[in-house]
């Protein structure tokens, strides 16, 4: 299910990035400040899995 949903998210970043509502490059700054907060999500829906 995550692997869905983080398709879906790709393509519509994907597809923004190409009708130029945003840039890659702001993603990419975007993630390099936000990617501990992607992990401790990942992390924490694990846990609320496993109950």
């Amino acid at each position: 299910m995550i692997g869905s949903i983080g398709l879906i998210l790709i393509g519509a970043l994907l597809l923004a990035s190409n009708l130029e509502l945003f840039s890659l490059r702001d993603l990419g700054q975007l993630l390099g400040t936000w990617w501990p907060a992607v992990l401790i999500a990942i992390g924490a829906a694990g846990l609320i899995k496993r109950k």
